[in-house]
């Protein structure tokens, strides 16, 4: 199960997504519990290298990370698609449990990427501007 918290308007929103099978999901939005039917999506297409000639030494150094996480640390992956907005770290900077990381915009809303646990940041795998799919190393704690 995955957790997000939103707020649309002003209005704060608290939902946990189930495991997905054969296209259905189980969403609960405030206590209240939905069936959610997802769309069928197209295969990924990946993005990465037409993007890389464009702003080639920023997304360089961040390409390489993501390649080759630390080892023995905690990833941080994104829980959707969407564009980093801003890295709020630097790497060897301590964080606590629910720090903020980062921020995502997914479909015109920004998304607060937190710390799943206490630790020192080992590694920032995007820079602010690159999207990223879900499940896409974001940071690594250690």
């Amino acid at each position: 199960m995955k957790e997000f918290n939103f707020k649309i308007n002003g209005v704060e929103y608290k939902t946990a997504v189930e495991e997905i099978e054969g296209g259905i999901t189980e969403v609960t939005v405030n206590g209240k519990k939905y069936q959610v039917e997802m769309e069928k999506k197209a295969a990924p297409v990946k993005v990465a290298a037409p993007a890389a000639p464009k702003a080639a030494p920023a997304a360089a150094p961040a390409a390489k990370s993501a390649a080759a996480p630390v080892a023995g640390g905690v990833q941080v992956k994104s829980p959707l698609p969407g564009s980093v907005i801003k890295v709020m770290v630097s790497e060897g900077q301590a964080v606590k449990k629910g720090d903020v990381l980062l921020q995502l915009e997914s479909m015109k809303m920004a998304n607060d990427i937190a710390a799943e646990c206490d630790g020192t940041v080992k590694q920032i795998a995007v820079t602010a501007g690159q999207n990223v799919m879900q499940d896409d190393l974001l940071v690594v704690l250690g």
